[in-house]
C-alpha cells in the first residue's frame, strides 16, 4: 500500500501533466479526465488521513476546534 506522501507525489505528477496538456491545448476531454482522476486521488488521501490520524488530532485540540475537526469529518465524509 502506497504512503500519503508517495500519493501526493502522484497527484503532483498528475497535476504537473495537465498543465502541460494545457500548456499544449491538449483535448478537452483527455484533461477533464485526468482532473477527475486528480479530484478522486486527493479525496482518497483525505479520507486515509481522516481515518488514520483523526483521533489523534482530536485529543490535541482545545473544545471549539474539536467540534470544528467532527464537522469537517461528517463534510468529508458525505462529498
Amino acid at each position: 500500500m502506497k504512503t500519503q506522501l508517495q500519493r501526493l507525489n502522484n497527484i503532483s505528477g498528475q497535476i504537473d501533466g495537465v498543465k502541460k496538456m494545457m500548456e499544449n491545448n491538449s483535448d478537452c476531454m483527455k484533461v477533464l479526465t485526468q482532473l477527475k482522476a486528480i479530484r478522486s486521488a486527493v479525496t482518497g488521501v483525505m479520507d486515509q488521513v481522516m481515518e488514520e490520524q483523526f483521533e489523534r488530532c482530536l485529543t490535541s485540540l482545545k473544545s471549539q476546534d474539536k467540534k470544528l475537526l467532527i464537522k469537517f469529518k461528517k463534510y468529508v465524509k458525505n462529498d
